[in-house]
């Protein structure tokens, strides 16, 4: 079910710019690790498939699902049943996490998603000895967001849980447009090439605020968008909405956690 979005403006060439929103049925999946690989020394990408993969749907590149992790004397997830279109679970509430989908073949069947290892946590463990074959759940996602991929200017900025969103956004920008990307990592051993068709002014930070700050929005329609720890995300969102140029009807930031909190997930600009 598509919703347009009533905040619409003008782009450059007078067309109008227009966010879709959609809304999908919430369905949850045990799914099976088909593949996993060591990206850096920090992420892990796991690949996941089965037959339950049918039918999985995410239009938009920050879309994000809960992965559903097994107890730890289980060997597959406990998913939920839906009542009225909630989940409701039989039993403890299992270890749950909010992941991007950076990337899924529908004809493969198959769902990419990076995990960033911290010392310790749930997802963290699990990624760590995830093996091919073992189990996990996916619920979600629930909607999707779909900014135009060919508006002239993209302006990403984001630490390292926004990552496979901005990867999964660079892969669908066309060669007429242009990204301005803000990276930060806690180890410089986790920057990576980015790779887009567009063109790229890409720098990997120290500080994401400090980074929004110093921008200068070129001319044209571009979207903000930033994603981040929760502090981080409020002190970047105040210097994007400060930015020459600025327009707050193209600008989304989301804190995607908190300090002391990592399964925080909430809206600060939108």
């Amino acid at each position: 079910m598509a919703i347009t979005d009533p905040s619409v403006s003008s782009l450059s060439s007078g067309a109008p710019f227009v966010v879709e929103r959609f809304r999908h049925p919430l369905t949850a999946r045990q799914l099976q690790v088909v593949r996993r690989t060591q990206v850096s020394p920090g992420f892990v990408r796991i690949t996941l498939g089965g037959p339950e993969m049918a039918g999985f749907v995410s239009l938009g590149f920050d879309d994000h699902f809960k992965l559903i992790l097994p107890a730890a004397d289980a060997d597959r997830p406990t998913l939920p049943r839906m009542e009225d279109g909630r989940p409701v679970f039989e039993g403890p509430r299992p270890e749950m996490r909010d992941y991007t989908p950076q990337r899924y073949d529908a004809a493969a069947g198959t769902l990419e998603v990076e995990v960033a290892l911290h010392e310790a946590g749930p997802a963290s463990d699990w990624a760590r000895q995830a093996a091919v074959g073992s189990w996990v759940g996916v619920a979600g996602p629930r909607g999707s967001m779909v900014v135009p991929p060919d508006l002239p200017w993209h302006v990403l900025l984001g630490d390292a849980s926004a990552l496979p969103a901005i990867v999964r956004r660079l892969a669908e920008l066309p060669a007429s447009t242009q990204a301005i990307v803000r990276v930060m990592v806690e180890n410089p051993a986790d920057q990576r090439p980015l790779a887009s068709a567009a063109a790229l002014d890409v720098a990997w930070v120290d500080s994401l605020p400090a980074a929004a700050r110093s921008l200068v929005l070129p001319e044209g329609t571009s979207y903000l968008w930033a994603a981040g720890e929760h502090s981080d995300m409020a002190e970047v969102r105040d210097a994007l909405r400060a930015l020459p140029g600025a327009d707050l009807r193209r600008m989304r930031v989301s804190a995607y956690w908190r300090r002391g909190n990592p399964g925080h997930h909430a809206e600060l600009a939108d």
